[in-house]
């Protein structure tokens, strides 16, 4: 039972991350692809969002990191990775730290943090990926605009 839920969860987010508006995008760091996705918590279905005590809320939103290695037949394999970083409005007003915890979708590790999304209003992403302990945590930052269905 906890499988299907967990798999209910990963094509969720998957599903999310297709969409064009809120299209997953990745960061390329030498070997190592740093993905990373926004969405509207209110997409989640409920029993999945209830499984990982995710708020559904046209007001909240989802972060998901994933970091994958890209091997040399070119292929890749997900990586686990821990990330830390905030969020702010566009002149770096208000940063709020972002609480990532991680979930592990079959052999796939990812970091999820939920936010307060600031409607129609540009947001930046500050992220700190460290998926290597032997090296700096790769910087990513991103800016995205959420709106809200009322």
């Amino acid at each position: 039972m906890m499988r299907h839920r967990l798999a209910a969860l990963l094509m969720s987010l998957m599903l999310l991350a297709t969409l064009p508006a809120q299209a997953q995008q990745f960061e390329q760091v030498g070997d190592y692809q740093i993905h990373y996705s926004a969405v509207s918590t209110s997409f989640l279905p409920e029993a999945v969002a209830r499984e990982h005590g995710i708020q559904r809320s046209q007001i909240m939103a989802l972060l998901n990191v994933s970091v994958m290695e890209q091997l040399e037949d070119g292929s890749t394999r997900p990586v686990t990775a821990s990330v830390d970083g905030s969020s702010s409005g566009l002149e770096g007003d208000d940063s709020s730290p972002l609480a990532f915890r991680s979930l592990r979708i079959d052999d796939t590790p990812t970091q999820v943090a939920v936010f307060r999304i600031r409607e129609d209003e540009p947001m930046r992403f500050d992220l700190r990926v460290r998926y290597d302990r032997n090296a700096e945590p790769a910087e990513v930052s991103f800016i995205q605009r959420f709106y809200m269905d009322h």
